[in-house]
């Protein structure tokens, strides 16, 4: 079926010499990945390379068959040109990072019109603005949300996080719980927006343990999850 959709690159990968797969969450239809004949060689087809960098949001015309294989993009195109998230090192580091956690978390090819609302803002914020060095934390939460496992904020008054229930609790479990600098400072981006990050100020050593936190949550409670690669990258930067 052909079908007219907004999408948000989430990787591509070199297949052979000349093609590549390319995985983007679309508007219409969840995750989707593509195969891209040639565009590695070809200077006259309508498909560019650059069109398809982690977190690039496109419109594409493409054939979903929506049988879990490889479909095919017939047209694209760039509807938001980014102004820093691709030139900044910092920014860049950034969007590898991220992209390596949507594609490790989002798996359904299904619709999420809320979940795709909710990632095109985030990026077109981080393009526009410079207080992100805590983005990357808001964003894990906030993401959370959308995949079905935001924290309980009943008891945020409690000084232990239960990792494994996503609580906050008044006694140490020694398994699941968590506690200390790190605890304090994940309450600090409840009921914020990314706006609000100024308002946030973290030491390094804080910021690297409330990240660490952030996945080692994702990793109860995300099917398959995998701590990116990049990381090392990004807490070296932003450290």
């Amino acid at each position: 079926m052909l079908v007219s959709t907004k999408a948000i690159v989430v990787s591509s990968l070199r297949y052979s010499e000349a093609d590549l797969i390319v995985s983007c969450f679309t508007e219409a239809d969840g995750m989707k990945s593509y195969m891209l004949r040639n565009i590695l060689k070809s200077k006259k087809g309508k498909l560019r390379t650059s069109f398809f960098q982690p977190l690039t949001q496109l419109e594409l015309v493409a054939n979903h068959k929506n049988k879990g294989t490889l479909e095919y993009i017939k047209e694209a195109k760039i509807i938001l040109h980014y102004q820093t998230l691709h030139n900044d090192v910092f920014k860049s580091s950034l969007v590898m990072f991220l992209s390596e956690i949507l594609k490790s978390t989002i798996k359904e090819e299904e619709t999420n019109n809320q979940l795709f609302q909710f990632l095109a803002y985030s990026f077109q914020w981080l393009d526009l603005h410079e207080n992100y060095a805590d983005f990357h934390i808001l964003f894990l939460l906030k993401l959370s949300q959308y995949l079905g496992f935001y924290p309980d904020t009943s008891h945020m008054e409690y000084s232990y996080f239960n990792i494994q229930e996503g609580t906050f609790e008044k006694q140490f479990d020694d398994h699941f719980s968590a506690e200390g600098n790190e605890v304090e400072a994940l309450k600090q981006f409840f009921n914020k927006d990314f706006n609000d990050l100024i308002e946030i100020k973290l030491t390094k050593n804080t910021r690297t343990a409330t990240l660490n936190l952030m996945l080692t949550y994702y990793q109860y409670h995300s099917q398959g999850f995998k701590t990116p690669r990049s990381l090392a990258v990004l807490q070296q930067l932003f450290n």
